[in-house]
């Protein structure tokens, strides 16, 4: 009998390839949208560690009162949890590199991992020069050979000695970072990672309650008369099944940058869903009141209420696995596609996005799912199906008529609120990108070098780095060079604990942050120096000056001119003396305010505090890097250009998430607008074609052709209006929910939602005119002959 079902849906398909192939294309959209934002949580967030046992692996997390959850503590933190708990079965610490991940002696025990040849990293080998290579690494560097034990290789400028390689599928603990060697600790690292396991039957409450105080005691006393912060932070644990959720960096790990985001579009892909559903639910009923004589005679002959429903169903399961098929292919390069983008942020990652069991049942779920719920109406339809009114009439019954408005209005609405969200986070990266950055983006090259690899000292290095200083300033084209120890919006900073000349030092907030700059900072970046002078190579001796940016001075001085006063940095055994004022200028991130900031020279008697030059170019930017690379390979034989990008190219690396945020949300409310317009066309095609007698009733009295386009039309006004009065207070609430949860988000605005509104009614209208035309070109006579 099933059989049969599918037999005839098929056929019935093949006879209405057009239906058919709209039908499909629009739950291949929505299914495949869904499916791959899935793919990209199942893999930024839900996809287990592959080592036994990953439900009880926890990391500990602190709160400092002005930053983000952080997994990180000092080797003395480390030390002290791991030998006091009685909670956990074990602790480890890593810290991540730029050519490895270093691990404490009993990082792979803990993990409960075997390796694949040779052996793991264990307590022995702290301090050793030793190496355990990833499993991909392996196979790509080495060909899979066994005999690679033993091996001496070099990783940065560190010498170790092959001892193991990994198993096959484990990437690291950080599921992003796909760690491709490990070596354990040289030497006492000063921050660390951490990880732990439960022991049997404890739970993450109950360790948290043990570890939280032990926390605290764990701080050193120091810190904590430094800074009173330290007293006020606050400790949790957290599952770390999936991995570490959060980093030591400042703006966590991709898991925070992501997680909302990703979670806010899940939510948007599956109104996307509901669009599509609806869309080829009114398809459905459209089609099912031109089969009612159909429906009347099999009746007639026999079927009961459920062998139609039966029927019906089968053929809106089938559309939607169909489209569930060709969702697959959607979602496969879709989500490869969005890996990619993702990739190009400031963080370092490497997302592997690939079809596991979860995402496999999410597809097959979201294809029954959408098939039920968009054949249900139809199947009730079919249920309800009466032979004798069925056969006398093949027009569309009054409930019929409304119910499929209905699907339309409610296509309209959930629309509106697609094209209010595209519109808030279009204007949200708006913002972003046209903020007060408090320095100038455009037409400026960054390059940096690793002088590591190379064998200069401190002089030597000074010496060279002030010569390709001016070899650089002389390149055609080249407006003014200069050197720093961060750049903007890099993400990278330090920060210092200070103490200026006549302020009370028990502020609770001490901090700063501190860069190092060489003379023509300020003019190469476009800051403004508001008071006092810029630095000069005459400041590498023993003088010891410093710059500071406005938002110090209005803090420590006020209205007094800070210029001669002095400051003290911690660690620092003299003080500096204040030359200069600068603006403002944002430092670690787009999103949060400039930071008090002190700049320091970056030529001293030693040597070069920096490595990141900054050319100011008068045209093409990316024309400069081969010049560059050519005069640094003329000065620094043995150093290495580690990089080189524009000033604008780091801030949207440092904004990735809001673009593909924006991106996505601008393109599925497209999407839904397109789908909302073939629902309004399918219908008033319908509602036109079934009404042909009527309209050649009105026209045969006297109705003329603009009257019968007018009808039309302010139908689908009517429509569209309804829609709006539904969609635009939930596009206002959901704008609200999403401010709460994403930060910046502009959500007093209304333009978005207005023009969402706008938009829609001038879809509305396109997509009624072709029906309007249609019937306003009804031959009255022959309509009246229809029947």
């Amino acid at each position: 009998m099933l059989w049969r079902d599918l037999r005839y849906a098929l056929r019935t398909m093949r006879r209405n390839r057009v239906f058919t192939a709209v039908a499909v294309l629009s739950l291949a959209l929505g299914i495949g949208a869904n499916t791959a934002i899935f793919s990209l949580i199942d893999t930024v967030m839900l996809r287990p560690l592959p080592v036994p046992d990953p439900g009880s692996l926890v990391e500990p997390l602190y709160l400092y009162p002005t930053d983000p959850w952080l997994n990180g503590a000092t080797f003395d933190q480390y030390q002290f949890l791991r030998d006091h708990t009685l909670t956990l079965a074990g602790l480890a610490a890593s810290a991540p590199g730029k050519d490895a991940e270093m691990v404490d002696g009993n990082y792979f025990a803990l993990l409960g991992l075997k390796p694949a040849i040779g052996r793991l990293i264990g307590p022995q080998d702290e301090g050793a020069g030793v190496a355990v290579l990833s499993w991909p690494y392996w196979r790509t560097q080495y060909g899979g050979e066994p005999r690679v034990i033993g091996r001496r290789i070099t990783v940065g400028n560190l010498p170790a000695t092959i001892v193991g390689v990994a198993p096959r599928d484990f990437f690291g603990i950080v599921a992003e970072a796909r760690t491709q060697i490990w070596l354990p600790f040289l030497k006492r690292p000063a921050y660390v990672s951490l990880i732990g396991r439960l022991k049997p039957g404890v739970s993450a409450a109950e360790a948290q309650a043990e570890l939280a105080p032990l926390y605290m005691q764990s701080i050193d006393p120091d810190r904590l008369r430094r800074d009173a912060n330290w007293s006020r932070v606050k400790f949790k644990l957290e599952s770390a099944a999936a991995g570490l959720s959060a980093g030591m960096a400042p703006w966590g790990s991709v898991r925070d940058l992501y997680s909302k985001p990703l979670l806010f579009l899940m939510a948007v892909v599956g109104l996307l869903l509901l669009i599509a559903c609806a869309n080829v639910a009114s398809m459905l009923l459209a089609r099912g009141a031109a089969r009612r004589r159909e429906m009347a005679l099999r009746v007639s002959l026999g079927a009961g209420p459920w062998r139609l429903a039966r029927q019906v169903l089968t053929e809106s399961l089938l559309l939607s696995f169909a489209g569930a098929l060709c969702g697959w292919f959607v979602a496969y390069f879709g989500a490869r596609g969005l890996a990619r983008i993702m990739a190009s942020g400031r963080v370092p990652l490497v997302l592997e996005v690939r079809p596991d069991l979860r995402v496999l049942l999410f597809l097959a779920g979201a294809a029954i799912l959408t098939g039920v719920l968009f054949g249900l109406a139809p199947a009730l339809r079919a249920m309800a199906t009466a032979p004798a009114s069925s056969l006398r009439s093949a027009g569309d019954t009054r409930p019929g008529r409304i119910f499929g408005r209905s699907l339309v209005v409610s296509q309209v609405a959930i629309a509106v609120v697609l094209l209010s969200a595209a519109g808030l986070f279009l204007r949200h990266l708006s913002d972003l990108r046209n903020a007060d950055l408090g320095f100038r983006r455009d037409h400026i090259l960054l390059v940096n070098l690793s002088p590591t690899r190379g064998e200069y000292t401190g002089p030597q290095l000074s010496a060279a780095y002030r010569e390709l200083l001016e070899r650089f300033a002389a390149i055609p084209g080249v407006r003014s060079a200069t050197l720093s120890g961060a750049t903007p919006i890099s993400g990278g900073a330090a920060s210092r604990f200070l103490t200026v000349e006549g302020y009370h030092p028990d502020e609770p907030e001490r901090r700063a942050f501190v860069n190092w700059v060489a003379p023509r900072y300020f003019e190469t970046y476009g800051t403004p120096l508001l008071a006092g002078r810029e630095f000069t190579f005459q400041d590498a001796g023993a003088s010891h000056v410093a710059i500071v940016n406005q938002s110090l001075a209005q803090h420590y001085f006020g209205g007094a001119d800070p210029i001669g006063r002095r400051l003290t940095l911690e660690h620092d055994n003299q003080s500096f003396e204040i030359v200069g004022v600068a603006g403002d200028a944002k430092y670690l991130d787009l999103h949060v305010p400039p930071p008090r900031t002190v700049y320091l020279p970056a030529f001293s008697e030693t040597g070069v505090n920096a490595n990141a030059f900054a050319l100011r170019a008068a045209g093409d930017t990316a024309a400069l890097a081969v010049d560059v690379r050519r005069t640094v390979a003329a000065v620094l034989k043995d150093v290495p250009v580690e990089s080189t990008r524009t000033l604008a190219a780091q801030m949207d690396a440092s904004i990735v998430p809001e673009r593909l945020t924006a991106t996505l949300a601008a393109l599925f409310g497209a999407l839904g607008s397109l789908l909302v317009a073939i629902g309004i066309y399918g219908l008033l095609a319908y509602t036109v074609a079934r009404r042909t007698s009527e309209i050649g009733v009105r026209m045969a009295l006297g109705a003329t052709r603009g009257a019968v386009i007018r009808m039309v039309l302010l139908d689908a006004l009517w429509m569209a209006g309804a829609g709006l009065a539904l969609g635009v207070p939930l596009a206002i609430w959901s704008r609200r929910f999403a401010a709460s949860l994403i930060a910046g988000l502009p959500e007093t605005s209304a333009l978005a939602t207005v023009a969402g509104a706008a938009a829609l009614t001038a879809i509305a209208l396109a997509a009624a005119y072709f029906p309007a035309l249609r019937a306003s070109r009804v031959n009255p006579i022959e309509a009246l002959r229809y029947e």
